[in-house]
């Protein structure tokens, strides 16, 4: 099966179960500062589990864009990646465990859509602790699936080897397994139940207890369905959320290779194009050796990733801080494995990506649109890097002792030859000595050159932690927005933003620096627009009437077919019209004084601001 088969048959099964098909939202999270990308599918839909409505209704499905940064020391192994495509379906307070479980059950088993052996399944449940009960309603609809194809579906001790009883279906897991969530230190979570699949028959009856068949690759898991009925407080309490919801992931690339007998998620056609560039490339084989293959799975994982992210319509270029950093350490980790495999054309990378947009572009249009976006970055970069890898190689050697690699040469290896802190480690790792990682981030605290929240990837909480200070910041974008258009001309469109409880930061289109009379012109549009405690109201309505009413909406492809658009002032005192998802103050008044702090240069062509409310 390729993977436009399967996306589609995941978003035609959900579309006949009554769910709107919803677009990939953005790689890049709106107003959460916690979290550099979005790193599951419902990373952008707290709001609507926590009980705000969506214009899609209560039942959604789609496929999600998703990078995940913490596995990309991983990534050369069979099954981390960094980017993955999530399908998923959710209800806001609609179904609940039995649909989820029935309609999984038919998706994977029938013959209409997956056709899977049910012989081959394998389910796991939330055993429960202090919390929360054992799953037993979720038991008792597995055990109704499974006699459907005449199989008992026992339910197996927690701990306790198989020892090759084919009835052993249901595997009751603890919290660390069968719990998901919440996404930060607060939020929605619940219990969830996994499904797996046996992908060795051949090998004959599983004898070793669960944990031990799937850490040996004897079944993998392909879908995961949580149940999200508790909210975890800041005091670390779970209360009952004022609606129950479902929400679903299963990953498209794993459930590929998983389907197709592999265990391998690089063994489908998500990377055969991609490979055969590499190989291309390179003049080595995918299987020459176990060194290449680890080599060539990490340049189509990093190259894969890095397209994507500077793909996005909110245009991430390379760079030493936030998303950019990892952009630039994909890149650049990229480079430095395909030079292990005698890549030696000179601005190859490019030629990965074009392969990455074309065939990913019918699925994911943002590819073609910005692929000169793409092009341009990569070749940039990889001048930048290029000038300075061979040099910077020849002074790690210098530096490199028995004793392992100082704070003080990490630290210049990075500033003076580009070389991020963790492939100062890689390296060192592959000469059997360790760097001095605290040394290097206190050299690195004294120069202020490098979020480490970039390269650390944290994800502390959500959307749900949205405080007021969060609203007001958020309403106060849009009235920024407003205002640099009334300024600088409608060329000006919202290149994406990130809020604080403290401060706004804003990235716009602009080709120059602003003056000094142009930053104070628009602080006092905003202002006045304060002053005047203008209402904010919030209408739904279709995309296309959205577009009649002129309402800005910048990155279009996430919105689906209804839209929620956000309204500042009304009739001639209207100042701001805006496809958004909240959350927002109810009068403009609410705000305070608004002050530019910075307003800087963010990549080409896109400007930043940083400002505050006091």
């Amino acid at each position: 099966m390729t993977a436009n088969e399967l996306r589609q048959k995941y978003l035609e099964f959900f579309k006949s179960k009554g769910h709107s098909i919803i677009p990939s939202d953005s790689l890049i999270p709106e107003n959460d500062p916690t979290v550099l990308f979005t790193t599951a599918g419902m990373h952008p839909l707290v709001p609507y589990l926590m009980g705000e409505k969506h214009p899609g209704g209560r039942r959604v499905a789609n496929a999600q864009k998703c990078v995940r940064t913490g596995d990309i020391d991983e990534v050369g192994d069979n099954r981390h990646l960094t980017f993955f495509e999530m399908l998923g379906n959710w209800s806001f307070g609609d179904y609940f465990k039995r649909e989820a479980i029935e309609w999984s059950w038919e998706f994977l088993t029938d013959k209409k859509w997956l056709g899977i052996d049910p012989k081959r399944l394998y389910v796991t449940v939330f055993k429960g602790n202090d919390d929360s009960p054992i799953d037993r309603f979720s038991i008792d609809i597995w055990q109704e699936q499974f006699a459907k194809a005449g199989i008992k579906a026992e339910i197996c001790p927690y701990g306790a080897p198989i020892n090759g009883n084919a009835d052993f279906r249901i595997f009751p897991l603890p919290a660390k397994d069968n719990w998901w969530g919440p996404a930060g230190e607060t939020g929605p979570c619940g219990p969830c139940t996994e499904m797996f699949y046996d992908v060795e028959p051949d090998r004959g009856p599983m004898r070793k207890t669960f944990d031990e068949e799937v850490d040996e690759f004897r079944v993998m898991e392909i879908w995961n369905d949580v149940f999200m009925e508790f909210n975890k407080t800041k005091e670390g309490k779970f209360e009952k959320l004022k609606q129950k919801n479902v929400d679903t992931g299963m990953g498209l690339e794993r459930t590929i290779a998983v389907l197709s007998g592999k265990k391998d998620a690089f063994d489908s056609d998500v990377f055969y194009n991609i490979f055969n560039k590499i190989e291309q490339l390179s003049g080595k084989k995918y299987n020459d050796s176990e060194n290449v293959t680890k080599a060539m799975r990490i340049i189509a994982d990093h190259i894969k990733a890095a397209t994507f992210i500077m793909g996005d319509d909110k245009g991430i270029a390379p760079s030493n801080t936030d998303q950019g950093y990892v952009v630039r350490r994909l890149i650049r980790r990229a480079i430095r494995y395909g030079k292990q495999i005698g890549i030696t054309e000179k601005l190859w990378t490019k030629e990965v990506a074009k392969i990455v947009a074309h065939d990913f572009s019918g699925a994911y249009p943002e590819l073609g649109r910005n692929i000169d976006f793409i092009i341009n970055n990569l070749k940039e970069e990889e001048e930048k890097f290029g000038k300075t890898l061979e040099r910077g190689l020849k002074e790690f050697e210098k530096v490199l002792s028995v004793d392992g690699v100082t704070g003080a040469e990490a630290f210049d290896l990075y500033q003076t030859y580009g070389f991020p802190i963790e492939m100062t480690k890689e390296l060192a790792a592959e000469n059997g000595v360790k760097v001095d990682e605290k040394g290097f981030e206190d050299e690195l605290k004294k120069h202020q050159e490098l979020s480490r929240t970039a390269s650390a990837g944290k994800f502390k909480g959500g959307l749900a932690d949205a405080s007021e200070e969060t609203k007001r910041l958020h309403t106060a974008a849009h009235l920024l927005l407003a205002s640099l258009r009334k300024v600088l001309g409608e060329h000006v469109i919202q290149k994406g933003s990130n809020i604080t409880a403290e401060r706004l930061r804003f990235d716009f289109s602009h080709p120059e620096k602003m003056t000094d009379e142009q930053k104070q012109e628009v602080e006092k549009l905003v202002n006045e627009a304060i002053e005047k405690n203008l209402p904010v109201y919030c209408e739904e309505m279709s995309l296309e009437e959205a577009k009649r009413q002129n309402a800005m909406g910048v990155f279009e492809s996430k919105y689906g077919e209804r839209v929620k658009v956000y309204t500042i002032g009304e009739g001639e005192n209207m100042f701001s019209k805006e496809i958004c998802g909240g959350p927002h103050v109810e009068k403009t008044g609410a705000l305070g004084k608004f002050k530019i702090k910075k307003e800087e240069s963010s990549s080409a062509g896109v400007r930043r601001i940083k400002a505050v409310l006091e």
